[in-house]
């Protein structure tokens, strides 16, 4: 960063740090200590939509990383648009299994990073559900790519697009010590409708 950019007041982008992805097995434990919320197995990446072979190339070849895990059943990931037009990588683990669902948004991100794609990734999320299965609510521990930091996300069960704010601010307040926590509320963006979620 030069004097110009000083003086303008411009900063430097935060670098990402995919690394930071695999604190999220020991936040998880803080996490149901602290709310009760357990993981889902489920989580996702999400990058700006992009058509043309070398992203396909780069698919293949996440896909086939992936299937070289013998325990995995089912597709290993899922290529889902979103109703604004982003595509996400989803991948599908059991509950029980988080760690290796971060390795899997980790091979992901990595991948597409490798390939040319860095500038289109823009989060990705571990997905978790109240302990309590009549209790319906969920919440996601999203990653911010450009960032470098982490926020919860909270959806409000039943209809309509509303958010359990109360839940990520207490999620927060837990997890400061665990991950590193997007400290600016406006970067807290809705994820809604997320796959994965």
């Amino acid at each position: 960063m030069g004097l110009l950019d000083i003086l303008l007041g411009r900063t430097k982008p935060v670098a990402p740090d995919l690394d930071r992805l695999f604190a999220l097995p020991s936040a998880a434990v803080t996490l149901e200590a602290a709310t009760g919320f357990t993981p889902t197995g489920h989580g996702a990446v999400c990058f700006a939509t992009v058509e043309g072979a070398a992203f396909e190339q780069t698919h293949r070849e996440v896909r086939a990383l992936l299937d070289a895990d013998t325990d995995r059943t089912g597709p290993p990931v899922d290529l889902v648009r979103d109703d604004h037009g982003y595509s996400w990588l989803v991948s599908r683990r059991s509950p029980g299994e988080l760690s290796l669902l971060v390795n899997d948004l980790h091979a992901v991100n990595s991948s597409m990073e490798v390939n040319g794609f860095g500038p289109q990734l823009l989060c990705s999320l571990a997905g978790f559900r109240a302990a309590d299965p009549g209790d319906g609510r969920r919440l996601a521990l999203v990653y911010l790519y450009k960032r470098g930091t982490f926020y919860p996300f909270a959806p409000l069960p039943g209809p309509g697009q509303r958010r359990d704010n109360a839940l990520e601010l207490q999620v927060r307040g837990a997890l400061s010590g665990d991950l590193g926590i997007e400290q600016d509320l406006g970067r807290w963006f809705p994820v809604w409708g997320a796959p994965g979620l």
